[in-house]
């Protein structure tokens, strides 16, 4: 099977999967992700190496499915594996694909879970799921999350979070959108794996700042 028959069956499995999802997490998102994710990995110099990159792209395409936030049968959790499997991509690329995605999430590195040497695929492909969960998209992303669970905007009342443990971040009825912010998206700048990712998330990073001091300014009737 070719390497674009292959492509276009992650595709069409990634629009089938996140059909339901609500847009923070939808096909659109993977897209970006898929984009940015090469793009970082040309960057770091991998474009040279055909296998690389051909691991950064599948990894990007399927590394939301399955997501524990919006699985709604156990089975989902097999539909990389099964896939890989029936694409028959060799045993070596489906474990490093497999290990990317299982190892990307941030409520386990935050649980000192996830560290440690990691490749350069993974790398830029994590790297370019967090460039998508901040900046203007970020903060798009975040509102339409929290809108999907009803989640309050800003209470002053409810500080953020702080050494969260996993169990704890992955309770989001006690979140407000405005302290997702704090509890994980201001984070995400210094924990880039590449040079490539650190210098596009400082734009990123600093537009969410300025969006934060000025939402605080209006919240308090001061602008």
């Amino acid at each position: 099977m070719g390497w674009s028959e292959t492509v276009r069956n992650a595709e069409k499995l990634v629009e089938k999967a996140m059909k339901g999802n609500d847009a923070s997490h939808d096909a659109a998102h993977v897209w970006r992700v898929r984009d940015l994710a090469l793009s970082l990995a040309r960057d770091e110099g991998l474009s040279s190496n055909p296998n690389s990159m051909q691991i950064v792209e599948l990894a990007a395409l399927l590394h939301d499915i399955g997501d524990y936030k919006y699985v709604r049968d156990p089975s989902e959790e097999r539909l990389v594996e099964n896939f890989l499997e029936e694409e028959g991509i060799d045993e070596e690329n489906k474990n490093k694909i497999l290990g990317i995605i299982t190892g990307m999430g941030f409520k386990d590195e935050v649980a000192g879970c996830g560290i440690g040497e990691k490749s350069l695929e993974f790398g830029v492909v994590q790297d370019a799921d967090r460039l998508d969960a901040i900046g203007a998209i970020g903060i798009a992303r975040c509102f339409t999350f929290g809108g999907s669970r009803n989640r309050v905007l800003h209470d002053p009342n409810i500080q953020p979070r702080s050494d969260l443990s996993k169990e704890q971040y992955m309770k989001k009825d006690e979140q407000t959108t405005v302290n997702h912010f704090h509890e994980k998206l201001l984070k995400l700048k210094d924990m880039m794996k590449t040079q490539a990712g650190r210098s596009r998330a400082e734009r990123r990073h600093k537009f969410m700042e300025e969006f934060l001091k000025e939402f605080y300014e209006e919240w308090n009737g001061k602008a």
